[in-house]
């Protein structure tokens, strides 16, 4: 009698082993999941939020959700990554009437439509103009910075954070210098305007970091707010949260940024220099799954069971 059943007392039955699997989507797509599965650990992360323009709030982070679930093995699940929104276009002169809000980002999923479905939610786009408050995401989009505004709240719960109001308070030394509120994001919500000049100020709400993968990561980071005016000294960009949200434009010499591709991160504001500049995309999202390293095999059988495989000389003892 052959003994290929790793000391396991039963019919000869070799040991089934299927090693950790983990597949990460930057796209939409199929996972098929291996023989064995029975569970999995998944990250899932929607598109950021695009920040809004003229002295616009960055954009909200994409929601983020991160467990395990039961699934079936030798199944196919359908994967669906949501893009980026586009920032708050910049149209119509210099006037409030030509800034736009940024777009929310698009939603991404694991088994869309099936009883498992675990879908994280778009991130709220920036506000725009004077007065634009952020929009309601998986985080929330910062508000704008001229005046007073509200951040958008984060909904549903439990995939993000809201973002940060605007003061509609001129950053020192005054003037017409004002600067919008960060998005927020999956793990701290995005910061109000103030009237300091450090990239603290209207900063992206940071992520959260995720090992799914073997290596620490942050993704969903909120987008930075835009610093501007007629007479703007302001020398910092708001920082984006670590995740990939974007940096906030006007500042001297640097840009705004986008929020990177495939973290969720939300886009930087767009900033007001004379004329209204654009808000910045927010990035991509992102599904990432883990299958377990598993063994598999049966030592447990029913009398009949075991009668007929010692008769056979298919039963070990070992």
């Amino acid at each position: 009698m052959a003994n290929s059943n790793g000391g396991i007392i039963g019919v000869d039955n070799p040991v089934q082993i299927q090693a950790e699997q983990v597949t990460t989507f930057n796209s939409s797509g199929t996972l098929a999941t291996q023989p064995l599965t029975t569970s999995i650990e998944y990250l899932v992360v929607a598109g950021g939020g695009g920040g809004g323009s003229r002295f616009g709030g960055g954009g909200g982070a994409g929601g983020l959700l991160t467990s395990t679930t039961p699934v079936l093995g030798n199944t196919p699940y359908s994967v669906a990554v949501g893009a980026g929104g586009a920032g708050g276009a910049a149209t119509g002169g210099p006037f409030t009437g030509g800034a736009n809000n940024g777009t929310n980002g698009s939603n991404s999923s694991f088994a869309p439509g099936g009883g498992i479905e675990k879908t994280a939610t778009g991130g709220g786009g920036g506000g725009a103009g004077d007065g634009q408050n952020g929009l309601v995401g998986g985080s929330g989009g910062g508000g704008a910075g001229r005046f007073a505004t509200s951040g958008g709240a984060a909904s549903p719960p439990g995939q993000g954070n809201a973002g940060g109001g605007g003061t509609g308070v001129a950053v020192l030394p005054g003037g017409d210098s004002f600067r919008g509120a960060g998005g927020g994001g999956a793990g701290a919500a995005g910061s109000n305007s103030t009237n300091t000049d450090n990239p603290a100020n209207g900063a992206g709400g940071v992520g959260l970091e995720s090992s799914i993968t073997g290596s620490p990561v942050f993704y969903a980071g909120g987008g930075g707010g835009a610093a501007g005016g007629t007479q703007n000294s302001q020398t910092n960009a708001a920082a984006g949260g670590a995740g990939g949200g974007g940096t906030g434009d006007g500042a001297p010499g640097a840009s705004g940024t986008a929020g990177t591709a495939n973290t969720g991160g939300g886009g930087g504001g767009g900033s007001f220099a004379g004329s209204n500049v654009a808000g910045l995309a927010g990035g991509s999202g992102i599904v990432i799954i883990k299958e377990p390293a598993l063994a598999n095999a049966s030592g447990v059988w029913d009398m009949n069971a075991l009668y007929d495989n010692v008769k056979a000389g298919t039963w070990t003892n070992a």
